[in-house]
């Protein structure tokens, strides 16, 4: 049973056409109207799995204030709406938030209806250790904005997550390998769920090899997945904050010592507690 006045925010596949849900046919059969990136495209879809009387507006990037006061006015007319994108999950990398912005501020139920996204698909068969990331998206269209993005992000220890497109491939990842340097690890993921699908990792130097190889492999859309900076391996204390913690406790209580050598030096205050303690037990506090 659909909610009246509700906006459905409906994830659809990625390539694969099998990879949509139960849920997601059910509402998508049952809406008053879908709201589509491209309408075509969404009808070859929903006719794939036999979806045919269902009534199509177009919202794109370029119309979505505009098709969103509409919605509006039929959300209030009691009707129920779904918002489909051409791939993957509204609102990421793609049209969307301006509708739900629109949608919630008025009051109405934004009910999400999860599915594909390539960034996670990527994610899940990339074998990647490292639990943290951050999902960036398309970088900017022209090297030297790039560059300035990718700049931002030298430091970050955690995985970063790019798509870019096919024309723009070579030149992107040359641009990483020029802010990275040639040593960095890149999971390469192409076509994700379609015929061709590959996904290829070695350094921003290997990839760039292998790439410039095989034009073949230049075709088709992609998830870039750039390893995380390493963080130096900090010592526990250092020589000159466990100096001033030994000269403070013999002049003042334990806590009082901790305190002030964790203002002085900025280490963690945690830590300096339980040295405080192993050199009063050691008697090397004065």
């Amino acid at each position: 049973m659909l909610e009246k006045n509700a906006l459905y925010v409906v994830a659809t596949p990625i390539g694969n056409l099998r990879d949509i849900s139960l849920r997601a046919l059910d509402v998508l059969g049952k809406v008053d109207l879908i709201a589509a990136e491209h309408v075509q495209n969404s009808q070859h879809l929903l006719a794939t799995h036999a979806i045919t009387t269902v009534k199509w507006i177009s919202l794109h990037q370029h119309n979505e204030a505009a098709v969103s006061e509409k919605i509006l006015t039929l959300l209030d007319s009691g009707k129920s709406v779904a918002l489909v994108t051409d791939a993957g999950t509204p609102g990421i990398s793609d049209p969307g938030a301006i509708l739900v912005r629109q949608v919630r501020a008025q009051g109405y139920p934004v009910i999400p209806v999860p599915g594909a996204n390539a960034a996670v698909c990527a994610m899940s068969a990339a074998g990647i250790m490292n639990p943290h990331f951050l999902f960036y998206g398309f970088l900017p269209a022209k090297s030297g904005l790039r560059k300035r993005e990718l700049i931002t992000m030298q430091s970050y220890p955690y995985t970063l997550i790019f798509y870019e497109a096919p024309h723009r491939i070579l030149e992107c990842i040359a641009d990483m390998l020029e802010v990275f340097g040639p040593d960095r690890e890149l999971t390469i993921a192409r076509e994700l769920t379609k015929l061709f699908e590959t996904i290829h990792a070695g350094t921003l130097q290997q990839v760039l090899d292998w790439l410039q190889a095989d034009a073949n492999q230049q075709k088709g859309e992609f998830v870039l997945l750039l390893s995380g900076a390493e963080v130096p391996e900090k010592s526990e204390i250092s020589d000159q904050a466990r100096h001033t913690l030994i000269c403070l406790l013999a002049e003042l209580p334990l806590k009082q010592a901790v305190k002030l050598t964790a203002e002085i030096s900025g280490e963690n205050k945690k830590v300096l507690y339980q040295l405080a303690l192993d050199l009063k037990a050691a008697g090397d506090s004065g």
